[in-house]
């Protein structure tokens, strides 16, 4: 496969051109990488008006996933998020109010995207959970919870997989979704590689309408490098104005370091990744079978994540800490669990590194939690909160406030208590056992 961006970036670092253009570097500076750092100049193609060389990347990238299109994204999924969710708005049936329904494990991009976009929110809780990062929602509940609306909302937004690499049954709830009128909008911010498994399971391989994928999540992809898919189902009606809901939400200057760097994985993908891939799926879930064998309680999760509940006496965020003594750097853990990201580029020896610095695990399982729901009152819309005056208050003194921006930490990034919600005593619970010590108010209510 052709990488046209990569090739075009790389011969312009390697000609004798006066940089008289953006940016001020120059092509010179002590990073090494400034040479390849390059704006829109003649030949490279514009992101939001692509017709060169752009547009064939992406469509490479389209070819590939089985798309109807493929977008580029240099700021993440968190761009994808709001565009995909403006095209939905955009395009939902005569008639259809502007609502989404929504698992309640969302990022806090969709809750921005809420305040930008104006939209309402129809939150889908579980019937239970054992994290803030989890919302597992069936078909039958989704079926009650749209049976239950006014109206058919504008679409039905799931997070698949989560940061605890739980999976959602995508397939029958797209059924679902469908028979209500509405879309399928998927946040798969860490599932890219999911297309790339010898049975394929991405959300547009089993009924998405549009998903996002944060490529530089699972991919050889550097940092924000991410794609918003359109599904073939789709793709038709929205293509014409899918730039423009990039652009909307995009800056004017992206960076061509990461568009390279999407458009040299295309080469990545159509070659030997798959094969790559299905031998590190096999490798971790060996390792899982062993750390089972040791005594580790391992949660069901996406085939590139190993997730630990933490045994009893002790914490994730603890068994991190472990884990950094002997080399090792997790991508996520709390008092509950520890998170482990593996890819095709990590190799045998660190799979081993992460076994040796595990060991037998010190005690039995931790009985596992049921949290509370943060189930607050709605006093006003998401816009009106984030828009209006707003103080810090201590999260301990926060109770019956209205929630202003949305307070976690990125990671996972998953609001406790959302904007225009009142705070209710779970929320300050919760609070309290994922370390948030301070929240937005909105100051008049």
């Amino acid at each position: 496969m052709d990488t046209p961006v990569y090739d075009f970036v790389r011969a312009y670092a390697a000609a004798p051109t006066v940089r008289l253009h953006m940016p001020g570097h120059k092509g010179r500076g002590p990073l090494g990488c400034e040479g390849l750092d390059i704006t829109e100049v003649h030949g490279a193609d514009a992101l939001y008006e692509a017709a060169g060389i752009l547009a064939r990347s992406e469509d490479n990238a389209a070819s590939l996933f089985c798309s109807g299109r493929t977008l580029y994204s240099t700021e993440g999924s968190s761009q994808c998020i709001r565009a995909m969710l403006h095209l939905a708005l955009m395009h939902r049936r005569a008639g259809a109010p502007p609502v989404i329904a929504a698992a309640r494990n969302v990022h806090r991009a969709f809750v921005y995207a809420a305040a930008l976009l104006d939209f309402e929110v129809a939150w889908l809780w579980p019937e239970e959970r054992n994290s803030l990062c989890s919302c597992p929602v069936t078909p039958e509940g989704l079926e009650r919870a749209l049976a239950g609306l006014e109206a058919p909302p504008a679409a039905v937004y799931l997070t698949s997989p989560d940061y605890l690499g739980g999976v959602q049954d995508i397939a029958a709830l797209a059924q679902v979704a469908h028979r209500h009128g509405a879309l399928l909008l998927v946040d798969n911010a860490h599932g890219a590689y999911l297309h790339f498994l010898p049975r394929p399971c991405h959300p547009l391989d089993l009924g998405a309408d549009l998903c996002c994928d944060s490529a530089h999540k699972t991919l050889p992809v550097l940092t924000g490098g991410a794609y918003l898919h359109l599904s073939r189902r789709v793709a038709g009606d929205m293509a014409e104005g899918a730039k423009t809901a990039m652009a909307l939400f995009g800056s004017t200057s992206p960076s061509y370091l990461t568009l390279a760097s999407l458009d040299r994985c295309n080469r990545t993908l159509a070659e030997d990744y798959p094969a790559r891939l299905a031998e590190t799926a096999a490798a971790l879930e060996a390792l899982r079978a062993r750390l089972r064998a040791l005594g580790w309680q391992v949660e069901a999760s996406d085939p590139l994540r190993l997730t630990l509940s933490a045994p009893a006496g002790t914490t994730g965020t603890a068994l991190a800490g472990r884990l950094r003594a002997a080399g090792v750097e997790c991508e996520y853990a709390d008092g509950d669990f520890l998170v482990c990201m593996v890819t095709p580029e990590n190799t045998a020896g660190e799979l081993e590194q992460l076994s040796a610095a595990l060991g037998p695990c010190p005690a039995g399982p931790a009985p596992r939690p049921s949290l509370p729901e943060p189930r607050g009152e709605r006093v006003c819309s998401i816009r009106q909160a984030i828009f209006s005056p707003h103080e810090t208050v201590a999260a301990d003194a926060a109770l019956g406030r209205v929630c202003a921006s949305p307070t976690v930490a990125c990671p996972p990034a998953i609001p406790i208590a959302v904007s225009g919600e009142r705070i209710t005593p779970e929320a300050v619970e919760l609070f309290r056992r994922y370390g948030v010590e301070q929240i937005e108010a909105v100051k008049d209510l």
